[in-house]
């Protein structure tokens, strides 16, 4: 190991590789407010383009990516149909009602996914009893899911629902880039169902900070509005923005390692007596589950006097995610603990 721990707790907690440190610090930077920062520019034109989209903005989290384009595609009394267990409803402080005056309406699913069929049956009719339907959002991978991936036919099938009902689709793709390792379609086809889509830089590619938010053009003149309302208008943000460029250019096609290392921790897992079962592994999240529910905060206690890191994912759940910080070397580490545990 490279470090006094192994810390599995988020694919967050990367630290700027050597050959990122260097493009951030020769960075060309200026005022973004003004929108005079080239490397921001770059990053943001890079990704619009990437994504086969208009336009794009740099922020500073996905929460802020997320809340801006809610924020934009409704109106205070909407309603936003997710997934119960989505990013945008549960780990974003309350920010669809505190930012957007809307309400949500929570669907079951399954892994964190929606189809078609169960988004039709909640899509309000026109009564005044109830709130217009404003918004679909998806998140993918799902993270509650435990990193599950969407299938594109199912995408397909719920953008052209939204668009027959003329309901914008917006995309949580904090771990988009996870997902498309998996599904293997090309991105700007995937990308052209969604009105609007967030990306993390600061999650499996390794960035320390930032996130994009990308659409219209519109739509992100309307979000650049939006983000300044909320406090994130940043200034010599090409510091960071460089970060998110050599994450983009450089940290995609290593992602399928992180698969890689997230399953054979899972096939070691099960072999454990005190493990009931694992969320089936499709990209870098393992969420283990405890066969004594209660031992939850044992068996977390227990990895840490053993030098591993790992966080409570519900009752009788741990989690685990593999990033590029996470060696080869550190996964045989871990799977030696289980023998002590």
């Amino acid at each position: 190991m490279n470090r006094d721990f192994v810390d599995f707790r988020s694919d967050t907690v990367t630290k700027p590789s050597a050959e990122m440190l260097d493009k951030m610090f020769h960075a060309s930077v200026g005022d973004d407010v003004y929108g005079e920062d080239p490397t921001v520019n770059e990053l943001q034109i890079f990704a619009a383009q990437l994504f086969g989209k208009e336009a794009a903005l740099f922020c500073a989290s996905g929460t802020q990516t997320n809340q801006i384009a809610i924020n934009i595609h409704v109106k205070p009394g909407g309603e936003v149909i997710c997934h119960e267990e989505s990013h945008v409803y549960k780990y974003e402080g309350g920010g669809i009602a505190k930012n957007s005056g809307a309400s949500v309406r929570l669907l079951h699913g399954n892994r964190g996914r929606l189809t078609a069929a169960e988004i039709e049956k909640w899509i309000m009719p026109d009564d005044i009893h109830f709130p217009v339907t404003q918004l679909i959002s998806l998140e993918d991978t799902a993270n509650r899911g435990g990193g599950a991936v969407y299938n594109f036919q199912d995408i397909e099938e719920i953008a052209r629902l939204a668009k027959s009902r003329n309901i914008p689709l917006h995309l949580d793709g904090a771990r988009v880039f996870n997902a498309l390792a998996v599904n293997d379609i090309e991105i700007k086809k995937y990308a052209s169902q969604f009105d609007s889509i967030s990306i993390c830089l600061s999650k499996g590619l390794g960035a320390p900070v930032g996130s994009l938010l990308i659409g219209t053009k519109e739509f992100i003149h309307q979000a650049r509005r939006v983000r300044k309302v909320m406090g994130g208008g940043m200034r010599q943000a090409g510091f960071l923005a460089a970060a998110g460029l050599y994450a983009l250019k450089h940290n995609v096609d290593r992602l399928t390692e992180d698969h890689a290392k997230a399953k054979e921790l899972e096939s070691a897992f099960l072999k454990c007596d005190w493990v009931e079962n694992t969320l089936p592994v499709e990209t870098n999240i393992l969420v283990v589950i405890l066969k004594e529910e209660t031992k939850r905060d044992f068996y977390i206690q227990k990895f840490g006097e053993l030098g591993v890191k790992v966080s409570a994912f519900g009752p009788g759940m741990i989690r685990l995610v593999t990033h590029l910080d996470i060696s080869q070397d550190d996964v045989k580490y871990t799977i030696e603990q289980l023998n002590k545990i």
